[in-house]
């Protein structure tokens, strides 16, 4: 699975950000950037200048260092991960997977038991009855307390 590293930069800033609660409009205003770019840069859809992240990050109060670190921690373990074909079913017009009597999507819940400021932190415990044979993560996860499968 190829990320761009515009991406893993944006998806850290963004992070980061909402992890202090903060708008975009007051980092915006801290790094002296527009509301506009900012939003464009934590989608992944700008690159950032190393000025302009030296700017946001100061704004965070994030040490770029640490930043660059935990994006490329991500872009590591996401290069990691390979992802398996999905097989098309196709249905009759006006025919829904449900109504063939097939199961659909199966989810998991979301882990409130995570800790921290990590993406790790934002990770999926599957269904009881799901494949748990391969399972990705970025970085190690911080359990607060031991989840019962």
């Amino acid at each position: 699975m190829t990320v761009l590293l515009r991406e893993a930069i944006g998806d850290r800033l963004r992070h980061a950000r909402t992890n202090q609660r903060r708008t975009l409009r007051d980092i915006s205003r801290a790094a002296r950037v527009s509301l506009g770019y900012l939003s464009e840069v934590e989608r992944g859809q700008k690159e950032a200048s190393s000025e302009l992240l030296a700017s946001i990050c100061e704004a965070l109060e994030l040490p770029l260092g640490e930043l660059l670190h935990k994006v490329a921690a991500d872009v590591s373990a996401l290069d990691k991960v390979e992802v398996a074909p999905v097989e098309e079913v196709e249905t009759a017009p006006g025919q829904t997977v449900a109504d063939r009597g097939e199961a659909g999507f199966e989810g998991g819940r979301l882990v409130s038991e995570l800790i921290g400021d990590d993406l790790s932190d934002l990770r999926l415990q599957p269904a009881p009855r799901m494949n748990t044979t391969l399972r990705t993560t970025i970085g190690a996860p911080k359990l607060a307390s031991t989840i019962a499968a």
